[in-house]
């Protein structure tokens, strides 16, 4: 009877955001699963056209590199510190970025991004540096798990700064922070903005004065937003786009976005519901199927 109810509850959620939002069948663009290594896939990001990702936490300290058309793993490269939970992966085309500050309960203290010089094809490791940061804002660190407004999921790297935009469960909104990448001490995230999306934000990327964030809600709606960027570093004064991508029952549950002039890529995780266990998809979405 659970099952009843719940298949209920998303049949009105899908109907009640279809009429919020425009419909765009991400199923429609599946690619291929994942290799197993990366079935908790958090993130993507392009670095000098070639396409990385990693898993989350309880997972090696490893980035994949994968295939853009089939979304294959071409090669591993470990990084010489702990995955406690890498949530974001970004570059300046120097360094890697690697978000560990996964929040879901809000009790952390210790959030930390970490930067890796990269290259030849080669991460760093020797040079390896850790930048700390807080919320000014955030004085309760009672555990609140999945209901915090203080977890986190995305990042880029825009103007000589890092970009931080929250992943506000409680909310349903973001916020979006600065930090300083060369900054050797714990520091206070800048605050920028915010903006109520109606869904928790768990990747975003920037490309061609555009901001993509994916994300999802507890009852398992999936959506992509696009903001256009008004100043520079600015993404919220104008009204973005917004697309229902599906339910994570079909899709997965939807961790990585990466965008080039080709179009959109999408990576999703393994995701288990009382309904059954979805596969961790890739997705493709050529740009001439968009009309942003």
């Amino acid at each position: 009877m659970n099952k009843v109810f719940l298949i209920i509850s998303i049949i009105f959620s899908i109907l009640n955001s279809a009429q919020q939002s425009e419909i765009f069948k991400l199923k429609n663009y599946r690619v291929s699963v994942l290799n197993d290594s990366i079935q908790e896939t958090s993130g993507l990001s392009f670095f000098d056209g070639k396409l990385y990702t990693f898993n989350d936490s309880g997972n090696p300290a490893e980035l994949y590199q994968i295939d853009k058309q089939s979304g294959k793993i071409l090669n591993v490269l470990k990084v010489n510190t702990q995955n406690k939970d890498w949530e974001a992966l970004a570059n300046d085309g120097r360094n890697f970025y690697i978000g560990d500050f996964g929040n879901n309960a809000g009790t952390r203290q210790d959030l930390k991004i970490f930067k890796i010089p990269f290259e030849n094809n080669q991460l760093q490791n020797d040079s390896l540096k850790t930048i700390s940061f807080f919320y000014a804002e955030q004085k309760d660190f009672t555990p609140k798990n999945i209901s915090t407004d203080f977890d986190l999921e995305s990042m880029i790297y825009l103007n000589g700064k890092l970009h931080i935009f929250t992943k506000e469960w409680a909310s349903k909104s973001t916020t979006h922070y600065t930090l300083d990448p060369n900054n050797p001490v714990r520091q206070a995230a800048g605050k920028v903005e915010s903006f109520k999306t109606g869904f928790m934000i768990s990747d975003a990327y920037y490309f061609d004065k555009k901001l993509y964030a994916v994300g999802y809600t507890k009852k398992t709606e999936v959506f992509l937003m696009v903001f256009n960027e008004t100043e520079s570093g600015i993404f919220f004064k104008a009204n973005p786009q917004k697309l229902y991508l599906g339910s994570a029952l079909t899709v997965g549950q939807i961790e990585g976005i990466a965008v080039d002039e080709k179009g959109i890529y999408i990576s999703g995780e393994k995701f288990h519901s009382p309904l059954g266990t979805t596969k961790p998809y890739f997705y493709f979405i050529p740009k001439e199927k968009l009309k942003f």
